[in-house]
């Protein structure tokens, strides 16, 4: 097909022009007078500003900051002499990305240790072949790391055997060396029986507030499974790297993987001791991209007062608010519903619907209020509707007391969040932070324990975004990889491992998708002014791929490939 005379005159003069300016740089170049002006052309240039997609001919940056977007012409005279040209050869470019909510100090356990996801991303779809990668990984140089055979994203609800690995499993791995592995959700943790022992659970100790030890059937001896708050702390514990090389490895590889996803913000959505690690990494020089903290609530007295805790970063890094959470996994069962789950987990009976973190209303009540007092930004873990009933009591007389403000509170997943809450949540000024991703990974497990209607209706971001909500995205990595052309390809398609439409009408358009990765995320940050649009005067946080999401049938999102990362004008994927 020939193109048409407008696009072939618009093409030839760009074309014309770029030899005019180069020959002039030449010359300039030769007396001293050279530009650090970088110009891209020669594809999709998406701006992600406005509420359609808008596009560039050209994009100028200078110095780490967007200087120009906009036609090919002005960006030559806007670049000056002596700049670099790079042509996109057709591919597209868009504003960094950045993640609504994930766990970024541990995307190194997912990066390191053995990969236990189940197909398409890893290979785990039984528990023999479970064994057998943890095994293959159990060599002296991979245990050196943290004293441990570790692993992360195992999911029974996709495991052909329906259940979670128990002691008598991870034996089958080792007897010799204490073994762990993570949950997909991050929720919970299975351990060999030795690695019972170094933990210090026996069958006299009692389950902690807020967590469950699974027992055997003689309903003492634990099984080796543990949920929530017995398990989330000693896993941070047990896989702490014991030595300043062990600690580099995981922090670079995980960084690694971040950039090759195209995150050029990232965050580490709880934070606790790992924060000295983010901070001295930061101090270090050695962050690639930005990193914001949200810092657990039982750590807020020891690190909220520090330098980090600023609007501003430095070296990279900052603290950005406070993070709480009041229940737990959907997939895994053990958040926190108003009505019971069709199929209770083992030990469970039939009107089991989860349960809280926090039991106490006026425990949360005054959490939050630490948060309105000192104006921090809070983040609230809520996946079971009983959780989001109890985030609305604590903020509403906070709210009452201390004003709305520009707070930016952020419910973080919602799952199983109802239509009236969303109304709340809206008078209460409310970011809604879902995931969509859910659909893929477990849309058919969710309706086999909550129901079909319900399960239709998980992540309801179209409804939200409706309604006149502030909503972003997320990958909540490392639950699943840090992989955000997925997290798009979810939001848009929202098909489960079994081909089903999850909830047709909670589909996102691709560029609503897209915008909930950049200037959606970029806001509820309050980035909004210097990231997520290629607009002048904000960072060249640049990501290219290798297709424009737009322009390619849905189902293909999924396969869009990064091909380079740029902070700030660097590259550094």
């Amino acid at each position: 097909m020939k193109p048409k005379k407008s696009t072939l005159f618009s093409v030839l003069t760009f074309a014309l022009i770029m030899v005019l300016f180069s020959c002039k740089g030449d010359k300039e170049v030769q007396s001293g007078e050279t530009s650090t002006a970088t110009v891209y052309y020669g594809g999709d240039i998406m701006t992600m500003e406005g509420d359609i997609p808008q596009y560039a001919e050209a994009l100028v940056i200078r110095n780490g900051t967007i200087e120009f977007a906009g036609a090919s012409a002005e960006a030559m005279k806007k670049a000056g002499p002596g700049h670099k040209m790079v042509n996109l050869e057709g591919k597209t470019l868009l504003p960094g990305f950045i993640d609504g909510h994930a766990h970024f100090g541990n995307f190194g356990l997912q990066a390191v240790g053995a990969l236990l996801l189940a197909p398409p991303d890893a290979a785990c779809k039984d528990i023999p072949t479970l064994i057998q990668t943890l095994k293959e990984w159990n060599t002296p140089e991979n245990r050196a790391l943290t004293g441990w055979i570790f692993g992360s994203g195992f999911d029974d609800s996709v495991l052909e055997e329906k259940r979670f690995p128990t002691r008598h499993d991870l034996d089958q791995v080792s007897t010799e060396f204490p073994v762990l592995i993570t949950h997909i959700s991050g929720h919970f943790a299975a351990v060999n029986t030795l690695g019972l022992e170094v933990l210090g659970f026996t069958a006299d100790t009692p389950d902690p507030e807020g967590g469950i030890i699974r027992r055997e059937a003689d309903g003492e001896t634990p099984n080796g499974v543990l949920e929530e708050l017995a398990a989330i702390p000693y896993m941070m514990q047990a896989l702490m790297p014991k030595t300043q090389e062990g600690a580099d490895r995981f922090f670079n590889e995980g960084q690694d993987m971040a950039l090759s996803y195209g995150y050029t913000t990232a965050q580490e959505g709880r934070a606790m001791q790992n924060h000295e690690l983010l901070a001295s990494k930061a101090e270090a020089g050695q962050l690639k991209l930005d990193v914001v903290s949200y810092i657990d609530y039982m750590f807020v007295d020891q690190y909220m007062g520090s330098e980090w805790n600023s609007k501003d970063y430095t070296d990279h890094y900052r603290i950005g608010g406070m993070k709480v959470t009041l229940d737990g996994s959907p997939q895994g069962r053990t958040a926190w519903r108003t009505q019971p789950y069709l199929l209770p987990p083992d030990g469970q009976g039939p009107d089991y619907a989860g349960y809280p973190a926090i039991p106490q209303d006026s425990a949360v009540q005054a959490i939050f209020e630490k948060g309105f007092k000192n104006n921090w930004q809070i983040l609230v873990h809520g996946n079971g509707d009983a959780a989001m009933d109890q985030m609305i009591r604590a903020l509403k007389p906070n709210v009452e007391k201390y004003g709305k403000g520009d707070r930016r509170n952020t419910l973080i997943h919602g799952q199983y969040i109802r239509e009236d809450q969303i109304e709340v949540f809206k008078e209460l000024d409310v970011i809604l932070s879902l995931f969509p991703l859910h659909t893929f990974y477990w849309g058919d497990w969710h309706k086999q324990i909550i129901g079909d209607s319900l399960g239709n209706r998980i992540s309801p971001v179209k409804t939200a975004l409706n309604k006149g909500l502030n909503v972003t995205i997320h990958t909540d990595a490392p639950v699943a990889l840090p992989n955000l052309m997925r997290v798009v390809w979810t939001a848009v398609s929202r098909t489960s491992r079994s081909g089903v439409v999850v909830g047709e009408g909670e589909r996102l358009t691709p560029y609503e998708a897209l915008q909930a990765i950049t200037i959606w995320s970029a806001y509820q940050h309050f980035e909004e002014d210097r990231k997520g649009s290629l607009t002048p005067g904000k960072l060249a946080d640049l990501v290219i791929l290798d297709k424009n999401p737009l322009k390619v049938d849905p189902d293909a999102i999924k396969d869009i490939q990064v091909l380079e990362t740029f902070k700030e004008g660097i590259s550094v994927y």
